[in-house]
């Protein structure tokens, strides 16, 4: 995976930019839907689709993506519905197979895009050997968040270094194109156990076609640090997928369970702040607290 420090990969040309669909599954996300699709309408380029694809949601959800079709009539915001079976896995697939974009953005439902997103996937995608892209990102409920990008984008360097030949793409702020979800859409592994990270299946299947994945420092999204408010056993099985995917596709370069391990070793920290910032919250008038679920502070 090739580094990019901002703009197009090397070699790109100027050709005509594609046109880049988002795809958001979403499960009960009632307290992110709304702030995650208005920063993907809110793009310096607009995206030609987002498509919101609900997984028998019971809350508001669907609720919410109506209410933003209504405030928003000309914007491209589809909203459809993954009811045969839970998981995340089908839910995905029936979006990216729904997208009509050349290349096809996926992201979580608690994604908060930089205004810059798109345009900045289809700087990446100029360039024709890209099949796949993927960038850093803002945790935005918690502090220091632009130091935390700059820390973000460095461990996910020094990752690349350590993968070698694989390449991966991180499910909250990935793109491919449309080619290469037709290539590998066959092989992905529907994991009806739901055991695996889907988006490091996706990675092994893109490796195993010959398809190339970059990473582009400038392609940035926000997403909530939520995970890290699972309970241990949770946070450990969580992490756990990992080794569990490595497994499943026979990989056994241990250089990859470093993030892995990266994971359970700053996990008790981390706890230990989101404590102290949801006990602040409690304290602190709702007046103060963000849409995105961080706060009106300057980060």
């Amino acid at each position: 995976m090739t580094p990019a420090s901002g703009g197009a990969p090397a070699g790109a040309t100027r050709a005509e930019l594609l046109t880049v669909s988002i795809v958001i599954p979403a499960f009960n996300e009632e307290l992110t839907i709304g702030p995650c699709v208005l920063a993907a309408l809110a793009q310096t380029v607009r995206a030609h689709e987002i498509i919101v694809v609900d997984n028998r949601s019971t809350d508001r959800t669907a609720e919410i993506v109506a209410e933003l079709q209504a405030e928003h009539p000309d914007a491209p915001l589809l909203y459809l519905q993954q009811f045969d079976e839970q998981g995340l896995v089908p839910t995905r697939n029936l979006g990216l197979d729904a997208a009509t974009g050349q290349v096809i953005g996926r992201i979580d439902a608690d994604s908060v895009l930089e205004p810059n997103w798109v345009e900045e996937v289809q700087k990446a995608f100029a360039n024709e050997t890209v099949d796949a892209a993927t960038g850093p990102v803002i945790y935005y409920d918690m502090p220091l968040r632009r130091f935390g990008l700059k820390a973000d984008d460095t461990a996910r360097r020094a990752m690349l270094k350590l993968a070698k030949e694989y390449h991966f793409v991180f499910g909250s702020n990935m793109a491919l194109r449309d080619t290469a979800w037709q290539r590998i859409r066959g092989e992905v592994c529907r994991d009806a156990e739901d055991l695996f990270h889907e988006d490091i299946d996706i990675s092994v299947h893109l490796h195993d076609c010959g398809l190339r994945a970059v990473y582009v420092s400038t392609m940035v999204t926000g997403m909530s640090a939520r995970r890290i408010d699972d309970s241990p056993r949770d946070y450990y099985s969580y992490v756990g997928r990992f080794d569990r995917t490595y497994t499943h596709h026979g990989v056994r370069n241990r250089s990859l369970r470093v993030p892995a391990w990266v994971f359970l070793a700053v996990y008790p920290a981390l706890k230990g702040i989101r404590w102290g910032q949801n006990g602040r919250a409690v304290r602190r008038p709702q007046s103060a607290v963000s849409p995105v679920g961080g706060t009106a502070e300057t980060a």
